[in-house]
């Protein structure tokens, strides 16, 4: 049975000074040498916090690591937890992500080790192909301003759309150079994409939500993003000036052992690939 409390955006929001004062000295300034207590990592439930808990589970007493998973649903909590103290790390995001999470908030969120990358897939429930879209339909993309981009980018690489000269990470629908089947574009926040599949033509999903969301991306993909030199392999990050935690070192060996590559093949079929 799995140990890891969930905990929503909301339910954060109303306990995190309480959950910061409470966290068994999980709290630490980043210029003390005092680590002692557990390791509390912010993650993703699927697959972040169920790689976290396979090394909880498995691996962790025996390198003489006290792991302590906590689930955000959000792709924002977890980075202000880590800045904030509540959390001592956190496994959820890419290096596109967190470099804007850290210019718009002003965030020290450093990347520790790259654990795995989950591409970005088009869905549907309604067409079996994405040339069936017809002109006209409507596509749901996340609407944050890197996963956007991302969504866009696949959607040109397959031929839907073409961005302009020089699009960057930044890329929205204002800049498509050409859209020949006219589509229309829906922004919603990334953990609602798979919900709306019903209300619109297609989807463009993040690996983690589509696989909480039942999906299999290696399979019902109708476009999935390269796995080959991408730049968005989820990793373990922290606050900076604690990336020499002991703790956080042990649990960066852990998680790019031979036992989490098989993990992560064996569980997710080709869906998350090790990037280690």
């Amino acid at each position: 049975m799995r140990n890891t409390a969930k905990l929503t955006a909301a339910v954060l929001a109303a306990g995190t000074l309480t959950f910061g004062l409470t966290a068994c000295g999980s709290q630490k300034d980043s210029a003390s040498s005092d680590y002692s207590g557990p390791l509390v990592v912010a993650a993703s439930p699927t697959p972040h916090a169920e790689i976290l808990d396979y090394v909880k589970d498995n691996l962790a007493k025996k390198a003489g690591l006290d792991l302590q998973v906590k689930e955000f649903t959000d792709y924002i909590t977890p980075n202000t937890a880590t800045e904030d103290g509540s959390v001592d790390a956190n496994y959820f995001q890419n290096q596109p992500y967190l470099d804007d999470f850290n210019k718009k908030r002003g965030t020290h969120i450093v990347p520790v080790v790259t654990v795995h990358l989950e591409p970005l897939g088009l869905y549907s429930h309604k067409v079996k192909s994405a040339d069936a879209l017809k002109s006209g339909a409507t596509i749901a993309v996340p609407n944050d301003a890197v996963n956007e981009a991302r969504a866009l980018k696949l959607l040109a690489a397959n031929g839907l759309i073409t961005l302009k000269d020089g699009t960057g990470s930044e890329a929205t629908p204002q800049d498509i150079a050409k859209n020949p089947k006219n589509l229309t574009f829906k922004e919603v926040e990334a953990a609602q994409t798979a919900r709306s599949l019903d209300d619109v033509d297609a989807a463009v999903i993040n690996g983690n939500y589509a696989i909480s969301a039942g999906i299999k991306p290696a399979k019902d993909a109708l476009v999935l993003e390269s796995a080959k030199n991408s730049p968005y392999g989820n990793f373990l990050a922290v606050k900076k000036g604690n990336e020499k935690d002991p703790r956080v070192k042990k649990l960066a060996k852990l998680l790019t052992s031979p036992e989490v590559k098989k993990f992560i093949e064996d569980k997710y079929q080709g869906s998350v690939i090790p990037s280690f």
